[in-house]
């Protein structure tokens, strides 16, 4: 019925503010999400794995600088995971 990888509440969050701006870099994230880095890496995870977001990892001078992106199939599986969240409510 639902999402197993976007039925919990920080990737679910994760991916909207990804929806919001197709990109975000994860020192971002991680204040947005009020989460630590290890916390917002093990999400950030299992959405890479999932195939809904990609990150980018480049530097800037000598600094590491990392990105997230959405992916398409991050998107729709999002808009499947809000339709089904709007009919479950819509029948309870």
């Amino acid at each position: 019925m639902f999402d197993p990888i976007l039925h919990q509440a920080v990737r679910s969050k994760l991916v909207s503010l990804l929806i919001s701006n197709e990109e975000l870099p994860f020192k971002a994230l991680k204040e947005m999400l009020s989460v630590t880095d290890g916390n917002l890496s093990s999400h950030l995870a299992k959405l890479e794995e999932a195939g809904y977001i990609m990150i980018e990892k480049t530097y800037e001078g000598k600094r590491p600088r990392t990105v997230v992106h959405i992916t398409e199939n991050g998107k729709k599986a999002f808009k499947n995971y809000i339709d089904a969240l709007k009919k479950f409510i819509e029948n309870n």
